[in-house]
């Protein structure tokens, strides 16, 4: 989740329930969806702390508020939450999500204030909820700004959380690791770096003369393996104005890559932040959001793209409609 395109968790807390609406007709950024196989039940999560269910991806139930976080935590009373996602590892469901508390400045670089904000992961023992948090209090260093971590197992039975250090400080946004301890309750060390925004080929955009330069922003990891076994890694900056999504592949099969990053992004423009799963009647989707102009005012619709994964490289084929 991009600074600045938020949705404060207030705004969602006081909606009411609502039943079988339509996919398109749910205004959600960062859409990530858990197939959960045991109850034959999807279960979207996104920014916003809240959750929708839907049996067949079409109509969908929601928003369920399901994020308990401790007031007393350095997240504060109301932390704003992005780009959540839902995991089940080892029998229990998890919540990794960016929480940042407004009320905690860190630093300011170039006019910027920097806001407390870190990716986390909070647990429960039903992919509905609620979710609580764990042992640690922290998982990413406090003066650092981190967002949109995401979950990996290595082949080794090794659990990571791979995320974004924020370009906001640094001016080069980097995609990084950080080992998890093996119930998922805290980290293990120090991140490391994969690669950086400028390393990205295709995203672009104009510094402070009007020359073109890559842009800064690495946004919403994403981890999967294609049909032959390479590594892979969908993620997503801009092209100018435009939200892109792109995607990387290891060459070493490892986290610890080099990543190689493809030429050209993988969705038509003004998709991104994109997650993928398999539905139950075993296609390989993925899932993105769009940005739309409704009244001076941007909107994030959740879309659906049914993708081939079965050779050596992502695929996306045509629009998924449910």
């Amino acid at each position: 989740m991009v600074a600045g395109l938020f949705i404060v968790l207030n705004s969602y807390a006081q909606r009411k329930v609502r039943y079988n609406i339509p996919l398109d007709s749910i205004r959600l950024s960062d859409p990530a969806i858990l197939a959960d196989k045991a109850s034959k039940t999807y279960f979207m999560t996104g920014t916003g702390g809240m959750l929708w269910k839907s049996k067949d991806l079409k109509f969908w139930d929601g928003p369920f508020h399901v994020a308990k976080t401790n007031p007393n935590s350095w997240m504060g009373p109301n932390p704003m939450i992005w780009a959540a996602e839902l995991h089940e590892y080892k029998n229990k469901y998890y919540y990794f999500a960016t929480f940042t508390n407004r009320d905690v400045k860190i630093d300011t670089v170039g006019g910027n204030v920097i806001e407390r904000r870190a990716s986390h992961v909070l647990v429960s023992n039903k992919p509905e909820g609620p979710y609580l948090p764990m042992e640690d209090e922290t998982y990413l260093p406090a003066d650092k700004p981190t967002l949109d971590g995401t979950f990996w197992v290595d082949s080794v039975g090794k659990p990571y959380m791979v995320y974004c250090y924020e370009w906001l400080q640094n001016g080069n946004g980097t995609m990084e690791k950080i080992e998890l301890k093996p119930d998922l309750s805290g980290s293990i060390g120090e991140g490391q770096l994969l690669f950086k925004a400028s390393d990205s080929p295709w995203s672009r955009e104009k510094d402070e003369h009007g020359n073109d330069k890559p842009n800064k922003v690495t946004d919403g990891p994403y981890l999967f393996k294609t049909g032959t076994g390479r590594l892979g890694m969908i993620w997503t900056s801009w092209i100018y104005d435009v939200y892109t999504q792109g995607v990387a592949y290891s060459e070493s099969g490892t986290l610890d890559g080099p990543w190689l990053q493809e030429t050209d992004p993988i969705t038509p423009s003004n998709f991104g932040h994109g997650m993928l799963f398999k539905s139950f009647n075993g296609k390989t989707l993925l899932s993105v959001h769009s940005h739309k102009k409704v009244n001076d005012r941007t909107v994030r619709i959740p879309h659906l793209f049914e993708v081939d994964l079965t050779g050596n490289k992502l695929k996306v084929i045509k629009p998924y409609i449910p």
